[in-house]
């Protein structure tokens, strides 16, 4: 995998450093321990970054564009993800949504209703610095159990850590396990269902669906097996709605809310799904990503039939966490950030906002509005800032 990681608490202070809020008047994360004073060669426990983002959405337009950039000889998703690459190249820990399946190599592949994707978009994920995937989502089943099983095959391939679907019912009982910093990090995840597609019937575990029980006792294993760090990937919310749903609230309050000895079951919530941007919000002290809308997809058309901008928007989020205080409690995450993303579907690219009006194009408007989305539950007294 090629990838440039920042080291240790080093990391973190070049991003502290390094983060500038495009939105006056939201909070600043108190600067962490200086790298030297902190340690970590000595022993002492570091802390490290997380990025995370939205639905990889391989439409057939998205297809031909990969196909175009290899030259007509095979595919290259790579070079549409250019646009993320800075930001998740330089986290310690990176994470993403494959919403769909694979198909075999040589094809065919298919867009819309029932996905079957190159498997180079994996190489594609490998080479922009992405460490893990979720991979539970409605699409699970559109090529049944071969699917899933050449999608796993080809993350494995490329590197890439992945968690949601199995091919083995022992594969399906762990987390993904990921190291950031000196923390052991597990990653969990479900989704609300699988378009109507029942689970295979020699392979019930193939798709994790999502239940609050089955989740708190699976963060609670994935503690007891030694994670400092608990996020849990969930595919969930109502298509196209701005705000989550009463499901999505009712559920984060209540996985939120688990604790085991005092301490919070669950460190972070990434939610897929909708294509479109939604909340980030702090629930009994956890932050909670409603939505991080779609990373890649084509032209996107909503349920009423029109062509919807909203379905190419989105936000990266960024997390730097810090070890305990004390032996036993949380990892504590000292500053949230959301980086607002578009993909420009005439050029085929991933472009981040920031940089690019930076840099001068008029894109104020589309981050303005994702901005608005983000902070609209009131993430900004919560301490979450808009980073570069």
């Amino acid at each position: 995998m090629v990838k440039r990681k920042l080291q240790g608490m080093s990391a973190m202070a070049a991003l502290l450093i390094g983060s500038v809020t495009a939105c006056s008047g939201l909070p600043t994360a108190t600067p962490l321990p200086d790298p030297d004073v902190a340690g970590g060669s000595d022993g002492e426990q570091r802390g490290f970054t997380l990025v995370a983002s939205g639905d990889v959405l391989p439409h057939a337009s998205i297809i031909r564009q990969a196909q175009g950039d290899a030259g007509g000889s095979g595919y290259d998703f790579a070079p549409m993800l250019v646009g993320a690459k800075s930001v998740v190249s330089e986290a310690d820990l990176a994470i993403c949504h494959m919403e769909t399946v694979y198909g075999a190599d040589g094809g065919p592949y298919t867009g819309y209703p029932n996905f079957k994707s190159p498997p180079e978009v994996a190489k594609g994920l490998s080479s922009t610095g992405y460490d893990s995937c979720s991979t539970a989502s409605n699409h699970s089943l559109d090529a049944g159990a071969d699917g899933i099983d050449r999608t796993l095959g080809a993350l494995d391939e490329a590197g890439i850590k992945h968690v949601g679907s199995a091919r083995a019912e022992a594969e399906a009982r762990e987390p993904a396990w990921l190291k950031g910093g000196t923390a052991k990090v597990a990653q969990l995840a479900y989704t609300y269902g699988t378009n109507g597609y029942p689970l295979p019937e020699e392979r019930p575990w193939a798709v994790n669906l999502m239940d609050q029980e089955k989740i708190v006792a699976d963060a609670r294993a994935a503690r007891k097996a030694g994670a400092d760090v608990v996020v849990v990937s969930l595919h969930w919310g109502t298509e196209w709605q701005d705000a989550p749903d009463d499901q999505q609230l009712q559920l984060g309050k209540a996985l939120t809310a688990s604790k085991t000895d005092d301490r919070p079951d669950i460190d972070l919530i990434l939610g897929t799904h909708a294509h479109v941007p939604q909340a980030y919000e702090k629930v009994n002290g956890t932050w909670i990503i409603y939505g991080m809308g779609d990373q890649i997809a084509g032209p996107m058309v909503n349920h009423s039939g029109a062509h919807d901008p909203r379905g190419n928007q989105g936000a990266i989020g960024r997390f730097t966490f810090a070890p305990p205080a004390r032996a036993g409690e949380r990892w504590v995450v000292r500053k949230a950030e959301f980086i607002p993303q578009w993909f420009d579907t005439e050029a085929g690219r991933v472009v981040n906002l920031n940089a690019a009006i930076a840099g001068g194009a008029d894109h104020s408007a589309v981050r303005d509005r994702i901005r608005k989305v983000v902070l609209s539950r009131g993430a900004g007294k919560g301490g979450l800032v808009m980073g570069q």
